[in-house]
């Protein structure tokens, strides 16, 4: 095992366009496939964008670039044009390199590979270890990338990271080929790549996190005040959100519907960095709930939405018992296919399958309302026909 501190990476820091444009260059000239890695500052930023972004080529790099100082990069994406990029987890890098200009043509997933594959455990650190006898470490993963100048150690850190990208790539492929696996990657892979952005909720505020426990019109006003209040503060410190209140006390707030400044300061599940030195701030947004007439009424219904399947068994009980069976076909065929199970099928299109069976339940019929729900060919190759059966009257 070779331990990350033996080894070494040249890698350039590149902190405005003159600098991108040449090293664009040097990543156009080089070969093979392209490492690809962002960080970002989440949960201490308020939003996701990328606050450096690595890129490393046999023959090029690593690059590290900070997207602080360059305001184009037209360039990179030129120069990256038509290649195939390696990302791990790309699904969690993808949005902020779109943000920059940045999306591959072609991609290849070492975590998502990892994940067909039937890794034990599938973390970068864990993958190079096995597969590159690389120790890698992980201290910075979690670091406030926002952070300037950023410490050598944590670009030591991200440099690894992208270096080793290509070598791993190549290793998982033969893995993928010898498992026979390499188409069901290539279009998990395309998935990934093309899979559009989730749109913007209307009412975000819903999302707070214990929400459901708010049950009046007033309650679900308060908690709106407050997310409003803290989010326009958040937006404006450049900071997340819950490092000011937590959803906790935005709920906590709320349920209570204190009836004094001082009573909402007392409130011992109040609390947070600015809980108390924004208080009036929190209390002008109380005020503008208890008096709104604009009362949010219930939860807007999603017409595509189904039962949840917890509560199939007491209310739809014929429901529960064919997804019960069709889950043990499916878990059994992805522990014999070494794959794990939502891997092999994603466990909301089966339960929108068995809640809404098609009339034709023929492995063709079942195939094509897989089809219409998302999953990939591979997937419905596989399961249709090992599902057909458990619907036959």
């Amino acid at each position: 095992m070779v331990e990350q501190s033996e080894l070494e990476t040249n890698w350039s820091l590149i902190t405005d366009n003159d600098g991108l444009a040449s090293a664009a260059a040097a990543l156009a000239a080089a070969s093979g496939p392209v490492g690809v890695d962002a960080e970002r500052a989440s949960g201490f930023t308020y939003g996701s964008e990328a606050y450096l972004v690595q890129v490393f080529r046999r023959g090029a790099g690593p690059y590290l670039f900070d997207p602080t100082g360059i305001t184009d990069f037209t360039p990179l994406a030129d120069a990256l044009r038509g290649e195939e990029w390696v990302l791990h987890a790309a699904s969690q890098d993808i949005p902020c390199l779109a943000e920059l200009g940045l999306h591959p043509d072609h991609l290849f997933d070492t975590e998502l590979a990892a994940r067909l594959l039937g890794y034990e455990r599938v973390g970068l650190g864990a993958i190079v270890e096995s597969l590159l006898g690389i120790h890698l470490e992980k201290a910075h993963s979690a670091a406030d990338w926002s952070k300037r100048p950023l410490p050598e150690s944590w670009l030591d850190y991200a440099a690894f990271d992208v270096a080793l990208l290509p070598d791993l790539r190549d290793a998982v492929a033969r893995d993928l080929d010898a498992q026979g696996k390499a188409e069901y990657a290539a279009q998990e892979f395309e998935a990934a790549r093309t899979k559009e952005p989730k749109p913007k909720a209307a009412e975000p505020w819903r999302k707070l996190s214990g929400g459901h426990a708010l049950r009046t019109p007033r309650s679900l006003a308060l908690a709106r005040e407050l997310w409003e209040a803290r989010d326009a503060l958040a937006r404006e410190r450049d900071v997340a959100p819950g490092r000011l209140i937590p959803d906790s006390s935005v709920v906590a707030a709320a349920t209570a519907n204190p009836r004094s400044k001082g009573d909402l300061a007392r409130l011992p599940n109040f609390k947070g960095r600015a809980s108390r030195t924004e208080i009036d701030r929190w209390w002008q947004a109380i005020l503008v709930g208890k008096t709104t007439e604009n009362l949010p009424g219930a939860k807007p219904r999603d017409p595509d939405a189904i039962p949840h399947h917890r509560g199939w068994a007491q209310r739809h009980p014929e429901a529960a018992e064919r997804l019960a069976e069709a889950r043990a076909v499916v878990e059994a065929e992805a522990e014999r296919q070494a794959i794990p199970l939502e891997n092999l099928l994603t466990p909301d299109h089966l339960r929108r399958l068995v809640w809404r069976l098609p009339a034709d339940h023929s492995p063709e019929g079942i195939a094509l309302r897989l089809t219409e729900l998302g999953a990939r060919p591979w997937q419905v190759g596989i399961v249709a026909p090992i599902l057909a059966p458990v619907f036959v009257d």
